[in-house]
């Protein structure tokens, strides 16, 4: 048993990977219903003998095998658990006590307890009945992209290919001047995209899922994915229905222009000087949260995408195949791509840039639109909420609304804070990584570190090549 590991479980507290049972010398059913919620989402740890708060009472030393062995008998019996399970229970020692740990991988099925269906949310195990639910469990278990399942009976036919001239030029302007597809046939181009190739399965040669959401005809697209849509709603003044509505059902290129027009519409306009470039802080935001909810969507779900306006907030919300449930940020980032070939696709005519790189642009400029971080939220379904400011100006370092003066220096002092952690934590840390983790541009990370330097709180110790930063004070 790794000790350290427990010590720092003890710290951290009850998770969604973490949980404490009292355990008085029998497993009660609600272990049991811990061990189903951990199969089915992305696993986690079970000590016996701990209390909710982490205090460690401990266990009867002479009931712990029984227990283990009983344990055991449970998990395999299939009367209790559909499918069963087989797990290695750990009896040891932590200052003279005795525990018991269970460690949970997250499993490739979906598991049941007494015919009932469990899920971890946050600290809880989750008795789950609704039927989408439990068919959104099921696509978190697939192992493969839903978006390369094969349509043997689509055709060319079924494809909006007067949409090929437009995609040829958006990649050949995304290529700088130039680009492979600008000179192959429709279908070599459908064959280098991906969107057509052959099950390694089946021996069948066919397009597949990408090709049809990426390029299919409306009446296609509703045959092979009868829920798919995005409904963009507006609710600034009317918060029980809407001030404004469009509903998107066609496929992803034209999706994204109509969204993205929609946006545009509605969102106040913020212009932000980068350098010699002057950019629309709207359009990146926009684009980057409209991207991600089409590009890395479980179109296999019937859940239906949305993307609201609100006063104060706008957010994306979609089916997803999650690798973990919590929030993403910088430092936990791990790009994954959901669906590669209309990610490759999308990257290809420019609507959206290298893996991970969205995360990290709206993390930027999501701040200098609003002063404040959007939130990406990861779990069945994918959210990114933006917030909403449209007295917020950056290039003016005040908000013209009252208290304005007062909610400036605070977003001072949160960028402070965090430059300050970034150091402590890598003394090696450079300026345009300081940009990225507080999501200012590298101008306003080195204005920053002047005042920092002029008021004692930072030295830079040795060069800018082969230096470091030391903290001086806090």
């Amino acid at each position: 048993m790794d000790l350290v590991k427990f010590e720092n479980a003890l710290k951290i507290g009850e998770t969604a990977a973490i949980e404490f049972k009292r355990a008085d010398g029998t497993i009660e059913m609600d272990t049991f219903e811990t061990v189903c919620s951990f199969s089915n989402r992305f696993g986690g740890d079970i000590y016996l003998g701990v209390l909710d708060n982490g205090t460690v009472v401990g266990i009867p030393e002479n009931a712990a095998p029984s227990m283990v062995k009983n344990f055991i008998s449970a998990i395999g019996n299939p009367d209790l658990f559909s499918l069963t399970l087989y797990l290695e229970p750990e009896i040891f020692k932590y200052r003279k006590k005795t525990l018991i740990h269970i460690h949970v991988p997250s499993s490739g099925e979906v598991h049941s307890f007494k015919k009932r269906i469990y899920d971890r949310m946050d600290e809880a195990d989750v008795k789950v009945s609704a039927t989408a639910k439990i068919a959104q469990m099921y696509i978190r278990k697939q192992e493969i992209y839903t978006e390369r399942r094969m349509y043997p009976y689509v055709k060319l036919k079924d494809l909006r290919l007067d949409l090929l001239p437009m995609v040829r030029i958006l990649a050949k302007n995304n290529g700088g001047g130039s680009h492979l597809w600008e000179k192959l046939s429709n279908m070599d181009l459908l064959k280098s995209a991906g969107l057509y190739a052959e099950d390694h399965a089946t021996g069948k040669n066919g397009f597949n899922l990408a090709a049809v959401m990426l390029l299919g005809r409306d009446e296609v697209i509703r045959d092979v994915s009868p829920a798919y849509q995005t409904d963009a709603l507006v609710r600034k003044v009317n918060v029980d229905r809407y001030d404004d509505r469009l509903t998107v059902v066609t496929n992803l290129v034209e999706s994204f222009e109509q969204l993205f027009k929609f946006a545009t519409l509605h969102l106040p306009n913020k212009f932000y000087v980068e350098g010699a470039e002057r950019k629309s802080l709207r359009n990146i935001v926009a684009r980057e949260m409209l991207v991600n909810t089409l590009m890395h969507r479980e179109y296999s779900s019937a859940y239906q995408a949305k993307f609201v306006i609100e006063q104060d907030r706008m957010y994306v919300e979609n089916a997803n195949r999650a690798r973990f449930n919590g929030p993403i940020t910088l430092r936990n980032l791990e790009p994954f791509p959901k669906n590669p070939l209309i990610a490759k696709f999308f990257r290809n005519i420019g609507y959206s840039e290298k893996l991970g790189s969205g995360a990290r642009k709206m993390f930027k400029y999501g701040r200098l639109y609003s002063g404040v971080d959007p939130e990406f939220i990861e779990d069945d379904v994918f959210r990114i909420i933006q917030p909403l400011n449209e007295n917020y100006s950056f290039d003016a370092e005040i908000t013209n609304g009252k208290g304005g003066q007062k909610t400036t220096q605070k977003t001072t002092q949160k960028t402070t804070q965090k430059i300050l952690a970034a150091m402590e934590d890598n003394p090696n840390v450079t300026i345009s990584e300081l940009s990225e983790i507080c999501g200012i541009t590298v101008d306003g990370v080195k204005w920053q570190l002047r005042n920092l330097t002029k008021t004692g709180r930072i030295a830079r110790i040795g060069g800018d090549r082969g230096g470091y930063w030391e903290v001086c004070g806090k």
